[in-house]
């Protein structure tokens, strides 16, 4: 199975809301999104993104679930 996540920018918010910490943990709220896929049997994470977001998101999430998951980048055109 494989998790479609559409992350690219939210115009309303102003930035990059995927990304930014929710917890005093410094959890993001897609940290909470792929630990349940993984849970749940998921085999890949597919991130719709904007391509200029590409290495904030490697950096952060990428980073983050590299080995325990894989994951595919698709940029938004």
């Amino acid at each position: 199975m494989e998790l479609l996540i559409l992350a690219a920018m939210g115009s309303r918010y102003g930035g990059l809301k995927q990304i930014e910490p929710i917890d005093e943990f410094g959890n993001f709220i897609i940290d909470y999104s792929i630990y349940d896929a993984i849970q749940a049997g998921f085999k890949k994470v597919i991130l719709v993104i904007k391509e200029e977001n590409y290495d904030d998101f490697y950096n952060t999430i990428g980073k983050r679930i590299k080995g325990k998951i894989e994951i595919e980048y698709v940029f938004q055109k």
